[in-house]
């Protein structure tokens, strides 16, 4: 094995200070020799992969081992393929397609498995492939971790989040001679790891960002799965409605999709928030669901509390996809409570936070594609970038992270503000300084932000403010997962999930010379855009109600009442400053107006004085004080007249998804089509 990597250390000799070979061969064996991390000289090899390396002797896994097993028949294959038949879509309708003609001469493959590392389909270099054939890297190898040991796929898969194994960081001795980055592919709905993409070949092909680059594929397979999701979560929504099956506006209605699992849950009309709901939450495996089950056996199948009054099975091209639950209404007594404007997602508080600041308020699509992508990037553990306007909520998002993660905001929580800190100190903050390491340094040395966010977050908030020479460093922490301070030489360990944030294109600014190429890219893997507020017209009356009443209950005072005209600015304003400055809005008219009613005139110039967005949709005024319920109806009425009864033109301009248009209707008794 001494000639595995001949030459190689001249052609890659830029990468010798991320990953000595020779010193990762030497603590493997001295790993299987005293089969014990504590007496092992493992010093150079990262945490991830010890910890791999441990599971696998664990497991019973032959270390001298050439290749992985293999699936024994064509047709175990072919089942596996047919079950994941949404996965192999997805990747083939966007990153495969694209990738492919770039595959032809890079000595590289791209491979897609299933959730027990199973291979499914592979793109890439013909001369790779055939090499592949010789450890059955090849559709039907099997490289779960419990098969074959520490490698990309199976580690991936075990882990949970984006993994790069290189060379001798292998397990198996004869899986050495490659180098492979995977990241694991979540289902959208309910965020279970249903697969991973790999990108393999031979040690040539390494790079250090190889990782950022396949997290960024398998983005893109979830982003295609969850617009095929959503397609057939509304195709079954759109059988439902025609279905006619929920008479009343009290039955509650629960959708599931053809596994079972809750795709739409509607309340009551009027009601509080379903007590019932944690059972009912969207993704949620609510019953074993299959297209053979009958009525009887649905309905035996469901919790005693959940027993469904009616039952209606839901086709999509004449093949069975779901069904639609029609509940009993609850007991009066529970009905009873006052019903949340909007759906609202709590983020526990940190010290010294105000409590209005802690609800993310709203049902726009751009909005909660943001929250869902928030969490599948608490789930995966890797860098995320951040990016929206100023107001707009970021550092919500980076909270929402944080509470999201498997420690559920157990774990340090850190913030940085890079525009806030002058560039001598920078280094320093973050990466800590020793002893006297420089004029100003404390006796004792000093932690960075790293080490103090270890096994938590650290945000960087204006990330695009750090100094240009300290951005290699920062990209070396991440790549190596570990620190070394200001005037030492001592690596110390740290598991940090980074979080940046950015109200700037970091992307022109790489352009202008002004940010790192590479470093965008790693942390531009996972990238959270947070819409501004003028973008989510359908948020405003229920962040307005929330500002509202939140600053009211502060003071002790009775919530305002807006005017009709009022009311119509504010849904017709631009909201420059975004959520930030509706809640500056509302501070001041609480603290500026005498009596209970808002007027135009007691709200700033800019309302009075600024055009309407075009993409509000105001309602037309009439007299009397507005209730924000009444304006939404009077916008969705105001928008079925502009747009002639067209609900795909409707819920573009209001800003919704049109299962949210079709239940407002319903909800509002507004017909469907326009006359």
């Amino acid at each position: 094995m001494t000639d595995l990597f001949s030459g190689y250390q001249t052609r890659t000799g830029m990468f010798d200070d991320w990953l000595d070979q020779r010193a990762i061969m030497r603590a493997w064996e001295d790993f299987l020799t005293y089969r014990d991390l504590d007496h092992s000289r493992t010093s150079g090899v990262r945490r991830e992969i010890l910890e791999s390396w441990s599971r696998s002797l664990a497991s019973g896994i032959d270390a001298t081992a050439g290749l992985a097993p293999m699936d024994e028949t064509e047709e175990l294959l072919d089942d596996a393929r047919q079950k994941n038949a949404d996965l192999r879509a997805a990747a083939a309708q966007k990153p495969f397609q694209k990738i492919e003609p770039l595959l032809s001469e890079a000595n590289v493959l791209l491979i897609l498995t299933d959730a027990d590392g199973l291979v499914l389909d592979q793109i890439g270099d013909l001369r790779t492939h055939h090499a592949a054939r010789g450890i059955h890297l090849i559709q039907g190898g099997k490289w779960d971790e419990a098969a074959i040991g520490t490698n990309g796929i199976g580690t991936a898969i075990r882990a949970g989040r984006p993994t790069l194994v290189h060379a001798y960081e292998h397990f198996c001795q004869g899986i050495k001679g490659w180098t492979c980055a995977a990241a694991p592919v979540r289902d959208p709905v309910d965020q279970r790891i249903i697969g991973a993409v790999d990108l393999s070949g031979p040690p040539s092909i390494f790079r250090p960002h190889n990782v950022a680059m396949i997290a960024s594929v398998a983005r893109e397979i979830e982003a295609a799965l969850a617009e095929r999701q959503e397609m057939r979560r509304i195709r079954l929504l759109e059988a439902f409605l025609d279905s006619g099956s929920a008479q009343s506006s009290r039955d509650a209605v629960v959708i599931l999709d053809r596994f079972g699992r809750v795709m739409y849950h509607r309340a009551p009309s009027g009601d509080a928030p379903d007590p019932r709901a944690p059972k009912l939450s969207p993704g949620q495996q609510f019953i074993p669901l299959s297209g053979s089950m009958s009525d009887q056996d649905i309905a035996r199948a469901t919790p005693p509390d959940l027993r469904p009054k009616g039952i209606s099975r839901l086709f999509l091209d004449g093949e069975f996809s779901g069904a639609a639950l029609i509940l009993p209404p609850r007991p009066a007594s529970a009905a009873a409570r006052p019903a949340a404007p909007a759906e609202a997602l709590r983020i526990p508080p940190r010290a010294g936070a105000e409590r209005d600041e802690l609800l993310m308020i709203g049902q726009a699509p751009k909005f909660t594609a943001a929250v869902q992508m928030a969490r599948r990037a608490a789930a995966a553990g890797s860098a995320v970038l951040i990016q929206g306007e100023t107001g707009a909520g970021k550092e919500l998002f980076a909270r929402l992270i944080h509470t999201s993660a498997a420690h559920q905001g157990r774990a340090p929580f850190v913030t940085v503000n890079c525009g806030a800190i002058s560039a001598e100190l920078f280094g320093s903050e973050l990466f800590g300084h020793a002893p006297g390491a420089f004029t100003g340094a404390t006796r004792e040395g000093k932690p960075g932000k790293f080490e103090q966010a270890d096994g938590g977050v650290l945000c960087l908030d204006e990330i695009g403010e750090m100094p240009l020479d300290l951005q290699p460093y920062l990209l070396r922490v991440l790549e190596q997962r570990a620190v070394y301070r200001i005037g030492c030489s001592r690596r110390r360990q740290v598991d940090v999930q980074l979080v940046a944030m950015t109200n700037r294109d970091l992307g022109q600014e790489v352009e202008a010379g002004r940010f790192r190429r590479d470093l965008y890219y790693r942390l531009g893997a996972i990238t959270i855009e947070v819409p501004p507020l003028r973008e989510r017209p359908c948020d405003i009356p229920c962040l307005a109600d929330h500002f509202n009443r939140a600053v009211a209950a502060r003071m002790g005072r009775e919530p305002l009442v807006l005017s009709q005209d009022a009311a119509r600015l504010l849904i017709g304003y631009a909201w420059p400053g975004n959520v930030r400055e509706m809640r500056n809005l509302f501070e001041r008219l609480h603290l500026m107006v005498a009596e209970d009613m808002v007027t135009p005139e007691d709200l700033p110039p800019a309302f009075r004085n600024a055009p309407r967005h075009p993409t509000a949709v105001a309602p037309e005024p009439q007299p009397g004080p507005a209730n924000l319920t009444d304006l939404e109806e009077q916008a969705i009425r105001h928008a079925l007249a502009a747009e002639e009864g067209n609900l795909t033109r409707v819920a573009q301009v209001l800003g919704i998804s049109r299962p949210t248009l079709y239940r407002k209707l319903k909800t509002y008794g507004i017909r469907r089509t326009y006359e």
